[in-house]
């Protein structure tokens, strides 16, 4: 970047690569939580969406039970007709359904219908193509517009993360600069679901390749047994379970980077980082992992030393608002997928990885 300026492009073979650090690139990628540089801004908005997504969650487990049983049932029709599920599919399906329901109270129901809707969050992240982008945004927009005018006039709404979000943007002074970051957040969080269901395929594939793991299973049938609804108390004492989801975390984080600017310069290791320079950490290094690239569960026991270089929805006032959210629907759909289904990788399958903005498997996790 210091010899060839703010963009610049990398040819590999055929494949193109642009690279920017402009912050023009926040005109397009939307002035939200992640991309704010004015701090009175984002610690508003910051305050305007925390409740939402924290005491609120409790409250969500009935969504969560009710979408991953129709995941279930779909994966009953896989079984019982013998034909290949694509994991990754109908984790993305899920995911969307869920955060559809309790963010913006739509009923899509992608398990059941043709929807065009998951292609096109897909389209958007691989290309990041502005067109796709642009009918996001605004589709969102829609949705949020219709909730501000029923709650207006008086009309039952539902009591989803969205009227939250906006009976708090009412106690806070609210410009049009700060109606559009609202929406740029909100969208944005919408479109993230695809770094759960991602997260979901990676357990599976892992689980897939080593059957040996069976504590998860185990720990399951001890813990949820035979019952359909499980309870907010629940993902609590799936304490394997967590290490298993915290380890494909590990080896497989949505977002491959977590960067900081440093305001002064620092050191680190005895080396100088000047201020303004970005910094990167990887969690498979030999150094911090011992046999990094082995899928170990156990490397998140309780009783095991804290790793201080793990943090895949980074960490600080900064960290990722819908981590906690996240977390609780992967640990349901998980628990109730091993609860119901023993599942057996398709032979033969690629087990790369493919970076489309986020990291994803590349063949689906066909079982």
């Amino acid at each position: 970047a210091e010899t060839y300026g703010s963009v610049f492009r990398i040819n590999i073979l055929h494949f193109v690569i642009i690279f920017t650090h402009s912050p023009e690139m926040t005109k397009f990628l939307g002035n939200g939580l992640v991309t704010a540089r004015n701090h009175e801004q984002w610690y508003k908005q910051r305050r305007i969406m925390d409740p939402a997504f924290s005491s609120y969650l409790r409250g969500l487990m009935s969504t969560f039970n009710e979408r991953a049983d129709k995941l279930m049932d779909k994966l009953s029709e896989h079984a019982d007709n013998k034909t290949v599920a694509n994991m990754l599919h109908l984790f993305n399906c899920v995911a969307m359904d869920i955060i559809a329901k309790v963010a913006f109270g739509v009923e899509l129901d992608l398990l059941r219908t043709s929807s065009p809707f998951p292609k096109a969050v897909e389209t958007c992240l691989k290309g990041m193509c502005y067109y796709v982008r642009d009918a996001t945004f605004e589709t969102g927009a829609q949705w949020i517009n219709q909730r501000k005018t029923a709650m207006q006039n008086g009309e039952d709404v539902p009591k989803d993360i969205l009227t939250q979000i906006i009976k708090s943007a009412r106690q806070e002074s609210m410009g049009k600069e700060d109606e559009e970051f609202m929406l740029d957040n909100f969208v944005t969080f919408f479109i993230a679901q695809e770094t759960t269901a991602n997260q979901l395929a990676f357990c599976v594939m892992e689980l897939g390749r080593h059957p040996d793991i069976v504590e998860a299973r185990k720990e399951v049938d001890e813990v949820i047994g035979m019952k359909r609804e499980i309870n907010y108390d629940d993902l609590g004492n799936l304490t394997y379970l967590s290490q298993v989801l915290k380890e494909s975390l590990r080896l497989y984080p949505p977002l491959v980077g977590t960067s900081r600017d440093l305001n002064n310069d620092m050191v680190i290791d005895g080396i100088r980082i000047p201020g303004g320079l970005s910094t990167y950490t990887a969690c498979r290094l030999e150094k911090f992992f011992k046999d990094p690239m082995k899928f170990d569960p156990d490397r998140f026991h309780p009783d095991a030393p804290p790793y201080y270089c793990y943090y895949p929805f980074a960490l600080g006032p900064r960290a990722c608002l819908g981590q906690n959210f996240a977390q609780m629907e992967a640990k349901v759909v998980m628990a109730k997928l091993l609860q119901r289904f023993d599942f057996t990788l398709v032979p033969g399958q690629s087990f790369d990885v493919r970076d489309t903005g986020t990291l994803r498997p590349k063949s689906g996790v066909p079982c």
